[in-house]
């Protein structure tokens, strides 16, 4: 799933698992990106990656905490500190990778789709909006067509509502929610970007990772890993 500035508030939400020697993991997120994470009536991060994030720290022996972060900022806050691991719909690229560490994979690359207001819309000449920082935005540039970036993806949405884009390029599994509000209808071409999504991890918390790493690929080997991908319909299965 995005770029880096520095100045929001984060909001901490306590996951519930207690591990005997007491060490706390924030896990950043950005609440706003459905359904693998957003906030729900009770102001509650909630969604694939909650339940995801949550079990991984039951396995691991983890005492978890949940903080929201605005997805233009998720990896200077990550490295500042703020938080000590990302599970936000983050597809794992090279780029990222230069910055900080990724996990295993928990979710097989997820298809990237365009929703316009008509059917019949010309990508090439047209405006695209898509979220900034992401793989999608990433994607537009590369083909040398008109991009304009948003900060979250609500506002892509109303880009192309409003007449300011003609089509936005985003996941899927979240464009999948949208189909048909307002008029939106989903475009026959996709497109396969993205090498999975992981957590994102400091380069210098080598240990967390593996603990995470040795949790996901639990989930894995039982088959909850895929049973939640189902439930939430976030990807294709393992």
């Amino acid at each position: 799933m995005k770029k880096l500035i520095l100045s929001t508030a984060a909001l901490a939400l306590t996951a519930g698992f207690a591990l005997a020697d007491g060490h706390s993991v924030r896990l950043g997120t950005e609440g706003a990106y459905a359904p693998w994470n957003f906030l729900n009536d009770a102001g509650e991060v909630d969604g694939f990656e909650r339940e995801l994030g949550d079990e991984l720290c039951k396995r691991a022996e983890l005492e978890c905490t949940w903080v929201t972060n605005e997805w233009d900022s998720i990896i200077p806050n990550l490295v500042s500190g703020n938080y000590d691991a990302i599970i936000a719909g983050m597809s794992i690229t090279a780029e990222r990778d230069e910055v900080i560490d990724f996990t295993q994979a928990y979710t097989p690359p997820d298809p990237s789709a365009y929703l316009a207001m008509s059917a019949d819309v010309d990508l090439a000449s047209g405006v695209v909006a898509a979220q900034t920082a992401t793989i999608q935005a990433g994607f537009v540039a590369e083909q040398g067509w008109t991009l304009v970036e948003y900060a979250t993806p609500e506002e892509t949405l109303a880009a192309v509502k409003n007449g300011e884009a003609d089509a936005v390029l985003a996941d899927k599994s979240f464009l999948d929610t949208h189909v048909g509000v307002d008029g939106l209808v989903m475009l026959e071409r996709s497109e396969a970007i993205g090498g999975g999504v992981g957590m994102g991890i400091r380069e210098s918390d080598a240990d967390l990772r593996g603990k995470f790493d040795a949790a996901i690929q639990s989930m894995k080997d039982d088959g909850t890993l895929n049973t939640l991908i189902a439930k939430w319909e976030v990807s294709s299965q393992w």
